[in-house]
């Protein structure tokens, strides 16, 4: 199952939809340094993939605390559905997280 982003009321135009004034809405991420993550930092309207950079830029780096910033067109992000973790995700396999092992103290830091 996979989110779209939903319509502004009254708007009908599939290319328009999800848009505010016929600009579609981008998402922001934003890496602080590097050897980091890119991190989701919020949402934006702008016409094109260069004003959304310029934007996101402005916007979410008004610090100089990102040295990358990637923009993605909403409409482009499929997720699944946080309530329907169960199906997506195997809750029964405890091996994964190593709580109940027990490591030599010889071992040190993991």
């Amino acid at each position: 199952m996979s989110y779209d982003v939903p319509p502004i009321e009254g708007e009908t135009d599939p290319e328009v939809v999800g848009t505010t004034g016929g600009h579609p809405l981008w998402e922001v991420f934003v890496r602080a340094s590097r050897g980091l993550n890119h991190v989701h930092c919020g949402s934006l309207h702008a016409p094109d993939a260069e004003t959304a950079a310029r934007n996101a830029r402005d916007v979410y780096t008004r610090r100089s605390e990102g040295v990358s910033v990637w923009v993605v067109p909403s409409a482009a992000i499929h997720a699944s559905d946080p309530d329907d973790r169960e199906s997506w995700f195997d809750s029964d396999k405890p091996y994964r997280h190593p709580t109940f092992y027990e490591i030599p103290d010889e071992v040190g830091h993991m």
